[in-house]
């Protein structure tokens, strides 16, 4: 055995020596290694910081989101057929006369020459269908002015008419029977285009008469639709503010429910402030010169009729 000196360290053989340093070595590495990795993470998070989550409420301003794309699926599937709904029938509106239990059609344009029914008796049945029993309302005859009572014919079924009626609402039509009627034909029509302001009468395809007119105002505006001549009188006052004729309309004004005495119905009549002619200036009536309104009555018969557009 080798004697060792207590304060000097003892003299390893080469071999020994070798096997110690590769100790050294291996147990510095096992401490860099431990030390190091820490450090590495760090490195690692501060180039690559998390990216928050957009669940948790928070957006990060400099990232781009990008959806992902939709896959289809390549099998073909069929769609089922549409379901086609056949529209309910059209249920006509009830007439707003008091107590009436008619149902009121639409009145169309007719072609010329137009076909008017006048009323033979006291008073007439309204239907709101042909070959019906009952009827649902009646009209007086002569009419509540003292004019007898005229209708336009939209069409016959065998005993039976529907007729445009002079009444609210607009344009309302019920069925007659035929034999409380007298028919005739008029080849005259009136024309009003309330854009260009003017009035134009045809008889058969040929132009009579033109004219220009005052029509409404845009609160008091003239109705646009499809009517008739149903009444014309001579006024009291030829210079007063209705000029020497009134010529009705079966049309109404659509915001004045009454007008002076009346009932708010539109006419064609003279006027005593020429001027106006050619504006918007009445309650809806259609103002015209006092020749021309002359010279319209006299050119024209009671159920006329009388295109506004």
């Amino acid at each position: 055995m080798r004697t060792v000196h207590p304060y000097q360290p003892a003299t390893l053989s080469p071999m020994l020596q070798r096997r110690a340093a590769r100790r050294r070595f291996a147990l510095a590495a096992l401490l860099v290694a431990v030390l190091a990795a820490p450090v590495a993470a760090a490195g690692w998070l501060w180039l690559n910081p998390p990216t928050p989550s957009s669940a948790a409420g928070y957006i990060d301003p400099n990232v781009i989101t990008v959806a992902e794309p939709v896959t289809t699926s390549s099998t073909t599937t069929t769609a089922p057929e549409p379901v086609v709904t056949e529209p309910p029938p059209t249920v006509p509106e009830v007439v707003t006369v008091a107590g009436s239990r008619l149902r009121r059609g639409v009145a169309r344009a007719v072609s010329s020459p137009a076909t008017v029914a006048d009323v033979n008796g006291s008073r007439i049945g309204l239907y709101s269908t042909p070959g019906q029993a009952e009827a649902d309302d009646s009209f007086s005859n002569p009419t509540w002015e003292g004019l007898p009572l005229v209708f336009l014919v939209q069409q016959r079924q065998g005993d039976w008419l529907e007729v445009q009626l002079n009444t609210r609402p607009n344009q309302t039509t019920a069925w007659v029977r035929a034999a409380d009627v007298s028919l005739r034909q008029v080849t005259q029509r009136i024309v009003v285009n309330l854009a260009s302001r003017l009035l134009t009468v045809y008889d058969g395809q040929t132009t009579i008469m033109e004219a220009d007119v005052a029509i409404g105002t845009p609160s008091t505006p003239t109705p646009r639709g499809n009517y008739y001549v149903d009444g014309a009188v001579r006024t009291p006052d030829p210079s007063g503010v209705y000029g020497p004729y009134q010529v009705s309309i079966a049309a109404f004004s659509e915001v004045l429910m009454s007008f002076g005495s009346g009932v708010g119905q539109i006419a064609m009549h003279g006027t005593n402030a020429p001027s106006l002619v050619g504006t918007a200036a009445s309650n809806g009536c259609l103002r015209m010169h006092n020749a021309d309104i002359i010279r319209l009555a006299n050119a024209i018969e009671m159920g006329t009729p009388v295109q506004i557009t």
